[in-house]
């Protein structure tokens, strides 16, 4: 995922299956009504068709569409190797406890394999209405039929020069089983006839990942691009790579394993070894979905599903082409007409030097005021980035302690560590190398700051360590100041162009002294129990939420001012909810800003009257989160790293600190308003579970884009106005 811009992220709800398939009581709150939830898998659905929707947007930029249509394909590959896979192995193991919408598993996932069926369809026909809108501009995909003999001669140079040498067809017979298909993998399923004998033969072919997918036709320097698939060359070259056999049938197919990773933490010495092992087998898991040109043949599709062991549910005839993800590249095409107009964050004013070409200094601006950041609106690089440079060359810093979810190979971030280190600085990096599919690659960066010096530890047993913190210890005069920073985003400065979060960077003691004890409690053996400004899961997140929400009941119940608003990714925990249901019967507003699933039901008469939910997507991944409390007039306002999950709540080690300063919270509080106001952009979550998109007024012009909005203000706000 590092680098691309998917609408899923590791808070969406493809992690840890048994986390959120606990049995939940539905009798827990006898005074709620039993189907009081939504399904949380139709409702990931749900989320990916609304990513499916921007795709099919014609107000959107073309390459910007493209991109979407790549997005939806790939998030949908991570459902199904996480989420369905756990389906269907809860219900082959026996474990097939009733979700808390009351359904059996086997239920769900009939369900769940319906709604993917449509939208897989609906899929491939929106990206047929774009090709031809990409062809209209001048970017065509072309197949082999459509090509002269002028264009296809070039073409088979490059087959065989380039393509033909790298190519390893297996035959499959008495002598050569049938070989493993790779997950995710694009292969052709050929079958063969001996000219003599008239014996038909199997052969499977797996289409290169080491080559472009898309193969230019011409040689460039035109504005019209033209391109071929690398499967359709391959295909119309097999006489050659099968030379003195028939090819009878030729079709693309591609599988999509179980690529979820279990591992007892508590059974291992050693973790990371545990994890490269399991790493090596997740390549074998079982096959969970076939997919397959719809034209293939009955012979090759018995064949197919017979040697891979999959059900009719789990087949899915498409039409070509298969695996959509690679239009990435395509969003690549240098067309900046057809993409967003390009947008360069700005430094924070706050952390800007007060003289032109003065030198920022972080530490300083920090000691004036707590600074607030949003990002990619504000710069990752001259915000984060900085304040950890400036910490590892600083000779007065003596220890700098930092937590990394997910990060780039070759990270600034990880560089400023090491050159700490290498400096003689103390440093700690608390790397969770089970963050799920960059696994592999935090092990490798968390050997190489082990190797520089830094003291890498890997959190508690049982255990991710989700949150997003730093904690910069400096010597000033004779005395000791903590410099600390608490964000909703991950310490990767590649997502931070893409993924909106917030960061609060504050020199106060007392969020300092809640870090160092979190720190030492996720380093050592120290349980700590006391916070001033944070809120800690799994020991007092969940609590501290509940006790706020259950206070705004309260204040509404006895006339006083209440409301609540929650920004999260996901909302399924059931408490949660039931606690948001309780609020709203007591005249609670509640306004729900939510990315992808949400499995609290709105607008339903006796219990959620008062709830509104909206969801906003767009160019950039929303990601931060905000609890936001009235609180009889004394706001309560947290930021953080937790979403609104059994996983988040009671099996993460999730940070929430407190704000403090007026001017951030009414901006946090400007932007609600701003999100759940009829005259921006969104969808918004329907009384029967469904989510209509509101994108247009009633004249049919384009309502607010938040995002824009955003840009926009952010942009062009005063500096001497926030400078104090």
């Amino acid at each position: 995922m590092d680098g691309e811009n998917t609408l899923v992220d590791d808070t969406l709800g493809t992690d840890n299956l048994d986390d959120d398939f606990e049995p939940w009581n539905p009798d827990s709150d006898p005074s709620l009504p039993r189907d009081r939830y939504i399904d949380r898998e139709l409702s990931w659905l749900a989320f990916n068709q609304r990513v499916l929707e921007l795709a099919e947007d014609p107000k959107l930029p073309l390459l910007e569409r493209t991109n979407f249509l790549a997005i939806f394909a790939s998030n949908l590959d991570e459902f199904f190797m996480v989420r369905v896979a756990g389906l269907k192995r809860r219900i082959m193991t026996g474990l097939a406890v009733p979700t808390n919408t009351g359904k059996a598993p086997v239920d769900v996932l009939a369900d769940v394999s319906a709604k993917a069926h449509e939208l897989q369809l609906r899929h491939a026909k929106a990206f047929q209405e774009i090709g031809a809108a990409l062809r209209a501009k001048g970017i065509t995909l072309a197949s082999w039929d459509e090509l002269s003999e002028e264009e296809r001669a070039p073409l088979r140079e490059l087959y065989a020069n380039q393509i033909f040498p790298v190519l390893m067809p297996l035959a499959v017979d008495p002598a050569h089983p049938f070989p493993y298909i790779s997950g995710l993998s694009l292969n052709l399923a050929v079958r063969v006839r001996n000219a003599k004998t008239k014996k038909e033969q199997f052969a499977r072919l797996k289409v290169p990942t080491v080559l472009p997918r898309f193969v230019r036709i011409d040689g460039g320097g035109s504005d019209k691009i033209r391109y071929i698939l690398l499967e359709d060359l391959i295909a119309n070259q097999l006489d050659e790579l099968f030379a003195g056999m028939e090819v009878v049938e030729h079709h693309v197919f591609r599988v999509t394993r179980n690529e979820d990773v279990e591992i007892d933490e508590d059974e291992t010495e050693n973790l990371i070894q545990a994890l490269e092992k399991e790493l090596l087998r997740r390549r074998f898991g079982p096959p969970i979905r076939l997919e397959v040109t719809e034209d293939m043949d009955p012979v090759t599709l018995d064949l197919l599903v017979r040697e891979l062991d999959v059900t009719d549910q789990e087949i899915y005839r498409l039409p070509g082409p298969l695996d959509l993800r690679a239009l990435f590249d395509l969003g690549r095409i240098d067309r900046p007409e057809l993409k967003y107009p390009p947008h360069v964050p700005v430094t924070a004013a706050q952390l800007q030097p007060s003289e032109p070409n003065a030198k920022p200094d972080i530490f300083a601006a920090l000691r004036r005021q707590d600074v607030m950041v949003h990002h990619p609106y504000e710069s990752f690089a001259t915000s984060v980035q900085a304040f950890l440079e400036q910490a590892a060359r600083d000779p007065n810093v003596l220890a700098i302690k930092q937590t990394l979810y997910r990060t780039s190979g070759d990270s600034p971030i990880v560089e400023a560590l090491i050159d700490a280190a290498e400096a003689g600085k103390q440093v700690l990096a608390l790397v969770e190398i089970k963050a799920r599919f960059d696994e592999q690659n935090n092990i490798e960066w968390a050997r190489k700051l082990e190797k520089s010096g830094v003291h890498v530890v890997y959190g508690l047993v049982g255990l991710k360590t989700h949150c997003k913190l730093a904690l910069v210890i400096r010597q000033e005069g004779g005395r000791l100041k903590h410099y600390s920073h608490v964000g909703t985003g991950n310490y990767n400065p590649k997502t931070s162009r893409i993924y909106e979060d917030l960061g609060l960077f504050t020199s106060d003691d007392q969020v300092g002294k809640d870090l160092t004890r979190l720190f030492n409690e996720l380093s050592g053996y120290a349980i700590e129990k006391k916070f001033k400004r944070l809120l800690v899961a799994p020991l007092h997140l969940r609590k501290g939420l509940l006790k706020a929400i259950a206070q705004e009941t309260k204040n509404a119940q006895a006339g006083k001012p209440a409301g609540i608003r929650i920004k999260v990714n996901s909302m399924v925990d059931e408490a949660i909810i039931d606690a948001l249901y309780q609020a709203s019967r007591a005249g609670v507003p509640v306004d729900i800003w939510v990315r992808g699933i949400c499995g609290l039901k709105a607008g339903q008469e006796g219990y959620s009257e008062n709830i509104r939910v909206r969801s906003i997507l767009g160019r950039y991944l929303e990601h931060s989160r905000i609890f936001s409390f009235v609180n009889n007039g004394d706001p309560l306002v947290y930021i953080g790293s937790a979403d609104m999950m059994h996983r988040n709540l009671d099996r993460r080690i999730e940070a929430l600190v407190r704000l403090t300063k007026p001017e951030h919270i009414q901006e946090l509080s400007d932007n609600f308003d701003l999100a759940m106001s009829n005259e921006t952009s969104s969808w918004e979550l329907e009384s029967d579970g469904s989510w209509a998109r509101h994108a247009v007024d009633e004249s049919g012009a384009p309502l607010v884009d938040l995002q824009n909005r955003l840009m926009y203000q952010i942009s062009h706000r005063p500096r001497a106005a926030v400078r104090l």
